[in-house]
């Protein structure tokens, strides 16, 4: 067996498609240990040890190469080792991989599959890339909300789109008491209630929402004087946001902590009360499973792929993040334990309920049922 994977990137930044990358090809070769992997990575330059990988596997990297010419250099190897290897089965993580895998898949008949996220999925209009969509083999998309969006907007076959949603480590995200040493370095109380929000702070991905939650604080500070709000994240979005909490007066009420190594993201998690990230434009949102497998309530928005991460209101709030009374409004109740679903507040059975609906062994088996029609009568170890 020869898997051939198109990646964005692994080993450098950490977004949700690259954790969503690693996770896979970790299941893929949990189910193949005997196949042979060619792994090819658009934007890295080398490997390192934090995600683990066969040593079989071989990295091909182009992330060296100047960022004007890099697309060439990638779709020139992808296409020529495609050619002279013919892999049983190529998959790419990014829509954007699959031009050139229609393209081999024409000239070869190389079957592909790729994996469809959020916003590069939604109302696209590269006829290219729609027409690769229509001739893959299989469309994995992270949640029901995009699989229904890519089958509203495009003309595919509905047994060709399925989903595979995505997965966290529970032993990297567990349930601990507030951190003494963040409480220090906040200045904070621990039993004061502490808001959450874990996200890029780019122009582009204002649609998380955290604006919606510093316009909100100014009356959730009414009821809740002493709430706190602490923001996890850096990008270029930052000097805004800085001028946004001014005008609203919110220098002593919210935090930027800025960049956060992956080693101390957990102990953001279980210093927080309430995670609370209202987006409208998510593909899932890792970050949501991330903080219930801390055992914390979490806040969504009812319009994008949230709905999934959050099983349509059982794992937490969903809200209409353009409504800023209903943000405050489930804000305020939840900290005040009055929100009207109880789970939220049995840490131990949420993190529970969390693993069992998406934990890693989950999306393993979900991959192997996929794998399983494409390939019937392959023997997996």
């Amino acid at each position: 067996m020869k898997f051939h994977l198109w990646m964005p990137n692994l080993f450098g930044f950490k977004g949700g498609i690259q954790v969503y990358s690693a996770f896979f090809l970790q299941a893929l070769q949990n189910l193949y240990p005997q196949a042979q992997y060619d792994v090819f990575l658009k934007h890295d330059v080398q490997a390192t040890s934090d995600i683990p990988y066969l040593p079989q596997t071989r990295f091909h990297f182009t992330g060296a190469a100047a960022i004007k010419i890099r697309t060439l250099i990638f779709s020139t190897q992808i296409i020529s080792t495609s050619l002279q290897e013919r892999p049983d089965l190529i998959i790419t993580t990014h829509l954007n991989f699959t031009v050139a895998a229609h393209w081999l898949k024409r000239l070869t008949g190389i079957p592909y599959w790729t994996v469809a996220h959020g916003i590069e999925a939604w109302d696209i209009k590269n006829a290219t890339i729609k027409t690769a969509l229509q001739h893959a083999d299989k469309i994995l998309a992270v949640s029901g909300y995009t699989r229904d969006r890519l089958l509203q907007e495009q003309n595919l076959d509905p047994n060709k789109v399925s989903i595979l949603p995505n997965t966290f480590n529970p032993h990297r995200f567990k349930r601990a008491p507030k951190p003494i040493y963040l409480l220090k370095k906040y200045h904070l109380k621990p039993e004061q209630p502490i808001l959450l929000t874990v996200s890029r702070l780019a122009a582009a991905e204002r649609y998380k929402g955290y604006d919606q939650i510093l316009k909100a604080l100014p009356q959730i500070r009414q009821l809740i004087p002493d709430v706190h709000y602490i923001i996890v994240g850096k990008g270029n979005d930052r000097a805004r946001i800085e001028q946004l909490i001014a005008r609203l007066g919110l220098q002593d009420r919210v935090t930027l902590a800025g960049f956060v190594h992956d080693q101390q993201i957990c102990d953001y998690y279980n210093l927080c009360d309430v995670f609370a990230m209202p987006s409208k434009r998510e593909g899932f949102g890792i970050v949501y499973l991330e903080a219930l497998a801390c055992g914390k309530p979490v806040l969504g928005g009812n319009q994008d792929g949230a709905i999934d991460a959050l099983c349509h209101g059982e794992l937490g709030a969903l809200v209409n993040p353009d409504n800023l009374s209903e943000i405050i409004n489930a804000i305020v109740k939840i900290i005040h334990y009055a929100y009207p679903n109880s789970l939220m507040y049995q840490p131990e059975a949420l993190r529970q309920k969390v693993i069992d609906t998406f934990g890693f062994d989950r999306f393993q088996q979900t991959l192997a049922s996929h794998l399983d029609q494409h390939f019937p009568a392959m023997k997996r170890s």
